[in-house]
């Protein structure tokens, strides 16, 4: 943390020249991403909340490991450490019960870093109020080749089949995988089964609730959203804007390697992960990972945002609440882990996902009224399932 106001002008000038320097950017305003507000007068440091793509120095660096050393030096015995995991449903339901609606926020921005969330050809507004068609702005989700489009309009194709399909829909599975066809046409009623794309998001919000109201009156999706806390789905079950025939919230703890989903394997366009991995033990998450890959289809992709390592709020723990290397408990008893850019190539790449984005979002958060900045560090990833070899 800076604490700015004691600075004299020519140490903020000195410093915030630093911080500024070797910029990830080329002008302009992109839509993506992660934002073009550059800090280049410091002058202006208090105009904004927030600074885009910040680099580190070697002291600042070299300051942030001294942090995290000194605050992870001391564990919570292993005797104690049982509870934040065989517990953190409870922990979460009571964080739910205090916060209620208030944590719930309207997350516009996921638009604009990923538009994959919306189906080709839908448009949605976007955080700066432009009306972005996907298709057009993001020609590559779709390819230009006509085998690459095929397979995009086999994947969106609803994933449920009876005896009483239309031949030319019969015909539309030829180029499928055997194994997916198979499956598709086996499998029993689940809901959101007549739509062509399913999204779920793996935590609960009003975003998803957003989401599900705006893809169905552009198109016929799907959205699910899940959370091991009851009361965490209750809050989004009583909000006006959910209804069944658009959107489906249930109860799931996702470390649970038994439980099942209420759609089968392969029928996801889309999973949404923000901010919800790093609650979850690191030695838990490639499973997780896994099993959740298993749920898209071949061209789904996984879009995943969480913190990163030595973020502003790691390095304020005290000591005594870590819990392993880089993974803390707060006071409240809920849980965060702190990720890198190898972690989390790691991770999805174990998983079979092919990398499309990975990068590390560095940018400078000003307090106004309190002139404090600091230094936040999240990580945001894409990764595609990959299509199956033909057959030979």
């Amino acid at each position: 943390m800076y604490k700015l106001q004691s600075f004299s002008r020519a140490k903020l000038a000195e410093t915030f020249s630093r911080l500024s320097s070797r910029l990830h950017w080329t002008g302009g305003r992109p839509s993506a991403p992660l934002g073009s507000r550059i800090l280049t007068n410091t002058d202006d440091i208090f105009k904004h909340n927030m600074w885009d793509h910040v680099q580190w120095t070697e002291e600042d660096k070299e300051n942030a490991r001294k942090k995290a050393k000194e605050n992870s030096c001391t564990h919570i015995p292993l005797e104690e450490q049982g509870k934040f995991d065989t517990e953190a449903c409870q922990y979460w339901d009571k964080f739910y019960k205090m916060h209620q609606k208030k944590f719930f926020k309207d997350r516009k921005w996921l638009f604009l870093e990923f538009p994959e969330l919306l189906p080709s050809g839908a448009k949605s507004q976007t955080t700066n109020g432009y009306l972005v068609d996907q298709q057009a702005s993001h020609p590559q989700l779709t390819g230009s080749s006509t085998d690459t489009d095929t397979r995009i309009q086999q994947h969106n194709r609803p994933t449920h089949r009876n005896t009483d399909t239309p031949s030319h829909q019969k015909e539309s599975c030829q180029g499928a995988a055997p194994e997916e066809t198979e499956a598709l046409i086996q499998t029993p009623a689940f809901p959101g089964q007549h739509a062509s794309f399913r999204i779920l998001e793996v935590f609960c919000s009003v975003f998803f609730l957003k989401l599900s109201v705006l893809l169905h009156r552009e198109t016929d999706a799907y959205v699910y959203c899940c959370d091991f806390s009851p009361c965490a789905i209750q809050l989004v079950k009583d909000h006006p804007d959910y209804h069944d025939s658009v959107c489906h919230a249930f109860v799931h703890d996702i470390c649970e390697e038994r439980a099942s989903f209420p759609f089968p394997p392969q029928s996801l366009d889309v999973i949404l992960a923000v901010f919800v991995l790093s609650s979850i033990h690191p030695e838990r998450l490639q499973g997780i990972v896994n099993r959740l890959s298993t749920y898209l289809k071949y061209g789904g992709i996984f879009l995943f945002r969480d913190y990163g390592r030595f973020d502003f709020s790691q390095l304020r723990f005290k000591k005594g609440r870590c819990l392993s290397e880089n993974f803390y408990t707060r006071g409240d008893g809920t849980c965060v882990y702190f990720f890198t850019k190898e972690e989390i190539h790691d991770l999805f790449s174990i998983a079979g996902l092919e990398e499309i984005q990975n990068l590390e979002d560095r940018r400078l958060q000003v307090n106004r009224g309190k002139k404090v900045a600091m230094h936040r560090v999240w990580m945001q990833s894409k990764y595609r399932k990959g299509y199956p070899p033909p057959p030979s």
